[in-house]
């Protein structure tokens, strides 16, 4: 694996032949199969998986696909032709057909299993059998993986069918959810926060399914009706689909020593995991209890900067469980995610999500996340006293390193040499008296005002706040004054510039997602496009028109509304 990442920039890829030429599948090829799976992959019905990396599955398609969009952005930067997104070849294989691909291609995908903790704490009771041995990819199959410009990528079908973790559920993604995952990871790529990426969006012209949903003007938190809606396999791009829950699963087996190959299979897919993610900072020659430890910390410290970079941009993940949370660094899995427009600490899109996985909550929630990535670690130092307690002392720094970013995040937001505590307590309690608008708050903050008037913008009650408007008034004149003072000697060219790097004009407000969706479902794929192409422009000063349109406060008849202030799912 390590010579074909090793080669040289690739030429276009402008057919699926070309393609082709470039697959390589290193999980499938390294790693062990499910020894009860079916070689041909048509393994649908729920079962147990009680061993292996992997199940080989063979994907669903939908019936009649129809072309969406494509990120113009991620085949640029993989080399692809534009005009391959719609030739017939294509479409048939990322809409879920991959019975007919060129060789070395092949025409059987796989989904894997994990386990799953929520906040910290290990469950099995969620699975079907009560053991656990039936979580993993309910609906997420990968189809390829490919070495392009000397870089793994593996490409992942959203809603290609069941698999045998699809605990009875149909394998299917809706347009819906589709549209949202489609449009957030190449926005938050924009942003700069790590993210696994969109390569395409298909849409079934015939086949659809029934899911509860929001009636029209619906207040109710939990979804009131149940919605015909057509079907969609969107494909999502990553060096890996590891996650923490990956790596527990295995950690849990070889911990209770529940098969012969326990402890191998964690070791592999642990050595797997550094292969794949961290091959470019972990010395292949090491021993396994010298890379286990620089993995530990290599993770520390890419979770730690991840959670503050969310932070940073107003993005809540919403279920931030062990199981949706990449083991190489990034955001994965786009459910019911959200970002914040009235600033909010406890602000939680998922009305099952609870404060524990809320918007300020989340570092956390990424603790109890690292905690589990080292419990699952842990079997592996076992003859390895002195290992352990290095592995204990990696964990235990979590809270210090990811104090340490988040005060780096804060101070670049506000354009700090260094973090000011009283300052930004301050500026928490006011923000939330107040309430601002988290995105066009700091936007305008950007401007470097001369007084509070700019920052008007981004008050919910701009007229009056609260029983003492004037008195709000001097608190945030008060407040401006000494943030002023602090920026110095910085020009204030130099200090806009430098915040508008960090702080970004636009920010996918779901309000704004709900009508593309909802006229991509009627044949309409205008708004997505348009949509996409100002979210991943997001720090840029665009057109007067599309800054009317995409920059300003949530209008009040959204507020509160189902769907759109809240999501019980996101199917």
């Amino acid at each position: 694996m390590r010579k074909r990442q090793q080669q040289e920039t690739s030429p276009m890829v402008e057919t699926l032949d070309d393609l082709a030429t470039l697959a390589d599948y290193s999980l499938v090829d390294t790693l062990n199969c499910d020894p009860d799976a079916k070689a041909d992959g048509r393994d649908y019905a729920p079962r147990q998986v009680f061993t292996g990396h992997y199940v080989p599955v063979t994907p669903t398609p939908i019936e009649n696909p129809e072309y969406v969009a494509h990120s113009k952005n991620l085949f640029r930067e993989l080399g692809f032709a534009d005009s391959m997104a719609q030739s017939a070849d294509f479409v048939r294989v990322f809409s879920g057909d991959i019975a007919f691909v060129p060789e070395p291609m092949r025409k059987v995908g796989w989904a894997c299993g994990y386990a799953l903790s929520i906040f910290g704490t290990e469950y099995n009771q969620q699975c079907p059998f009560q053991t656990g041995n039936g979580y993993g990819d309910g609906r997420a199959i990968s189809v390829l993986e490919a070495v392009i410009n000397g870089r793994r990528w593996e490409m992942q079908l959203k809603g290609g069918g069941r698999t045998p973790y699809c605990r009875g559920a149909d394998g299917r993604a809706v347009l819906r959810s589709s549209v949202r995952e489609f449009l957030a990871q190449e926005h938050m790529h924009a942003l700069g926060v790590p993210t696994s990426r969109s390569l395409s969006l298909y849409v079934s012209k015939t086949e659809r399914v029934r899911r509860p949903w929001y009636s029209e003007g619906s207040h109710s938190r939990d979804p009131d009706i149940l919605i015909s809606e057509p079907v969609a396999i969107s494909t999502r791009v990553a060096p890996s689909f590891i996650r923490v829950g990956q790596l527990e699963l295995f950690g849990r087996r070889a911990r209770k020593k529940e098969h012969p190959q326990a402890m191998e299979e964690l070791e592999k897919i642990v050595l797997h995991l550094i292969d794949r993610e961290y091959g470019d900072v972990i010395d292949q020659k090491l021993t396994t209890p010298e890379k286990v430890l620089l993995l530990a910390r290599e993770f520390l410290s890419r979770l730690t900067s991840l959670v503050a970079n969310w932070i940073r941009v107003g993005y809540c993940q919403g279920n931030f469980n062990s199981d949706n949370c990449a083991a190489g660094g990034f955001t994965l899995d786009y459910g019911p995610f959200g970002f914040c427009e009235v600033f909010d600490p406890h602000y939680q899109p998922w009305t099952g999500g609870g404060h524990h996985f809320a918007f300020l909550n989340q570092p956390v929630a990424a603790e109890r996340n690292f905690h589990m990535f080292c419990t699952a670690l842990w079997p592996l130092l076992a003859t390895h006293p002195d290992t352990q307690r290095q592995l204990d002392a990696i964990r235990s720094d979590f809270p210090k390193s990811m104090q340490a970013q988040l005060e780096k995040m804060w101070a670049a937001k506000l354009g700090l040499g260094a973090f000011n505590s009283a300052l930004f307590s301050e500026l928490a309690t006011l923000m939330e008296q107040t309430p601002v608008d988290y995105t066009i708050f700091f936007r305008e903050l950007s401007t470097v005002p001369d007084d509070i008037g700019p920052l008007r913008k981004s008050f919910y009650k701009s007229s009056a706040y609260g029983a003492d408007p004037e008195g709000m008034d001097k608190r945030w004149s008060e407040w401006l004054t000494k943030w002023t003072s602090l920026t110095q000697p910085s020009s204030r060219e130099d200090l806009s510039r430098q915040m508008k790097l960090v702080n970004p004009k636009y920010s996918l407000r779901e309000w704004l997602v709900v009508p593309a969706y909802q006229q991509a479902a009627a044949g309409n794929y205008s708004l997505i496009r348009e949509l996409q192409e100002v979210m991943t422009q997001p720090y840029a000063e665009q057109a007067k028109d599309v800054e009317g349109k995409y920059y300003r406060l949530k209008p009040s008849e959204f507020f509160e509304l189902g769907g759109s202030s809240h999501l019980s799912c996101s199917s």
